[in-house]
């Protein structure tokens, strides 16, 4: 299951969305830095934990039915890779209009498919988007509380450092402080939902999804 949370994941939170305080030069000396891994934080808490436990019950229609036809799409493409390669090897591998216009229909064949994929994950997909703004809400207070508890005034994202020591890494101390402040997330986004908080045009009002805490829980 957990490939096609992490193919159809739309949403990611990015460091560059937090504000952090300029450090005076005065006390550049006295810098504190540390490490945190936000997309390391964010798929650990707690709430997300659970809203992707809660996702494959409430969603498995949707999972079995995405799973079902991408493995008759990966067939099918398969063979006509296969059909073009046998084709080009009968040529002595040079290309012939027939050839040409056989590649042509397998790399449209080939988008038709991944649009219809998209189109059969869509449901997840916004769901795992909601899961993670919600989380994202309270991210840049859960940094905030995590720095002040760790003396931190400077935080780098892993890619951005040459190497660290371990002991300056205080992503768990950003995953404590998310399960604190947003134990549980709904799964269910509210009607015309996008990422954004945007409302898709003409959909009606919606009241909010429930919390992840009151959705069945299976594997």
């Amino acid at each position: 299951m957990k490939s096609i949370f992490k193919a159809l994941a739309l949403a990611s939170i990015s460091v560059s969305a937090l504000s952090l305080t300029a450090v005076p030069a005065a006390a550049q000396s006295k810098l504190g830095i540390g490490v945190v891994n936000i997309e390391q934080a964010v798929g650990t808490s707690s709430a997300a934990t659970t809203a992707r436990s809660q996702m494959e019950t409430t969603y498995k229609a949707t999972i079995d039915s995405f799973n079902a036809r991408k493995t008759a799409i990966d067939t099918e493409l398969k063979q006509k890779a296969d059909a073009l390669q046998a084709g080009l090897k009968a040529a002595g591998g040079k290309s012939t209009p027939a050839l040409q216009t056989q590649y042509e229909a397998l790399q449209t064949r080939q988008q038709q498919a991944q649009a219809e994929l998209q189109r059969l994950g869509q449901p997840l997909a916004l769901a795992n988007a909601y899961v993670e703004e919600q989380i994202g809400a309270k991210l840049g207070d859960a940094l905030k509380n995590a720095m002040k508890k760790a003396n931190v005034d400077l935080v780098l994202a892993p890619d951005a450092t040459v190497s660290y020591a371990p002991t300056v890494d205080i992503t768990a101390m950003v995953v404590t402080e998310l399960n604190a402040l947003v134990p549980a997330v709904g799964i269910v986004p509210p009607a015309g939902w996008r990422p954004g908080g945007q409302q898709q045009a003409g959909a009606p009002a919606a009241a909010a999804a429930p919390a992840a805490s009151a959705q069945p829980a299976g594997r």
